[in-house]
């Protein structure tokens, strides 16, 4: 195996877990971006606050229409679970690599005004391109159960779930 290829398992494996790591705490409000008892099994909404008042810029009227909706807060974090998991497991590295991509473009539009110190890129942007070349090299094999995932049939058929 190359060293790039290894290179782009450690970041499939770093980036699963920070969203793994957030659907974590914002379910059980750990204290970190969740205050304690404000999780949602403790019935506080994963998106409201930042929907209704950290949302800037042109498209921020659309983002605070979201605010308050269940299906919004079971998609986004369906879609942090998801994109964890597959990135953690090394299964279905593509759908997950594309559903992280989507998530970072939607919180690039959502606070959408120049960033502090770069009119056009912030990390948002660094972490959707992180994803796509994820999603192109599907580094599933190293530190990953991608070679058994591969071998299933119902993957060997739909190419689309490596």
């Amino acid at each position: 195996m190359k060293h790039v290829e290894k290179i782009w398992a450690v970041l499939r494996l770093l980036f699963g877990w920070t969203f793994l790591w957030a659907f974590t705490d914002k379910v059980f409000g750990l204290g970190f971006a969740t205050e304690p008892g404000k999780g949602w099994i403790d019935g506080g909404s994963p998106t409201y606050g930042f929907l209704q008042f950290a949302t800037k810029g042109p498209f921020a009227e659309f983002y605070q229409s979201l605010s308050g909706s269940v299906v919004v807060e079971w998609l986004f974090m369906l879609g942090l679970l998801f994109v964890g998991v597959t990135l953690l497991l090394g299964i279905m590295v593509k759908l997950g690599a594309l559903a992280g991509m989507a998530l970072y473009l939607s919180f690039y539009t959502a606070g959408f005004i120049p960033p502090e110190h770069n009119p056009f890129i912030d990390e948002h942007i660094i972490n959707a391109v992180i994803m796509l070349g994820l999603f192109v090299t599907v580094p599933s094999e190293f530190l990953g159960l991608g070679k058994s995932w591969k071998r299933q049939a119902l993957v060997r058929r739909y190419r689309c779930l490596v």
